[in-house]
C-alpha cells in the first residue's frame, strides 16, 4: 500500500536562514517558521494560536533560502516531515521534528532594503513539469 508524507505550510520566518554546507559541499539551511490559526470562540471574542515549525532546505532551495527570505518572511513550504534525534552538548539525547523543504515560494517582494522592487525568481522544483504524460 502507498504512503503519502506532505506538509504544506504558509506562514512566516522566525528567524534569518542559517546556511551551511555538508563536508560534500551540499549548501543546507535551516530556519523556523510560524503559522497563525484564528478563530472566534463560543463568546464571539477573536483568539489566535501561533504554531512554530523547524524547516530544512537542501541545494539550490537552501542557496535562494539563504539569499531572499529574512526574518518575518512570508513563504509557501512543501515537503516532508522528518523526526529525528540528536545529542546535545550536555549528552542528552534531543528530538526534533522538522519538515525538508522541497519546494518554496516567496510571498512578497524584496525588502526595500535591499534596494530591490522586482518579483523574486521563482525556486526552482525538484520535479519538472511536462505535459507528456498527459492522457488528454
Amino acid at each position: 500500500m502507498a504512503s503519502v508524507n506532505l506538509a504544506i505550510l504558509i506562514g512566516n520566518l522566525g528567524k534569518d536562514p542559517e546556511l551551511r554546507y555538508t563536508p560534500g559541499g551540499q549548501a543546507v539551511a535551516t530556519f523556523s517558521m510560524a503559522t497563525t490559526e484564528k478563530w472566534k470562540d463560543k463568546d464571539g471574542k477573536m483568539s489566535e494560536k501561533t504554531e512554530w515549525h523547524n524547516i530544512v532546505c537542501w541545494g539550490r532551495n537552501a542557496e535562494v533560502a539563504n539569499q531572499y527570505l529574512k526574518k518575518g518572511s512570508p513563504v509557501y513550504v512543501e515537503g516532508r516531515i522528518q523526526n529525528r534525534s540528536y545529542d546535545d552538548k550536555e549528552g542528552n539525547r534531543r528530538y526534533i521534528t522538522e519538515v525538508v523543504a522541497r519546494r518554496l515560494q516567496m510571498l512578497s517582494r524584496r525588502s526595500e532594503s535591499s534596494g530591490g522592487s522586482s518579483d523574486m525568481p521563482p525556486v526552482p522544483e525538484d520535479i519538472p513539469e511536462t505535459d507528456d504524460d498527459l492522457p488528454f
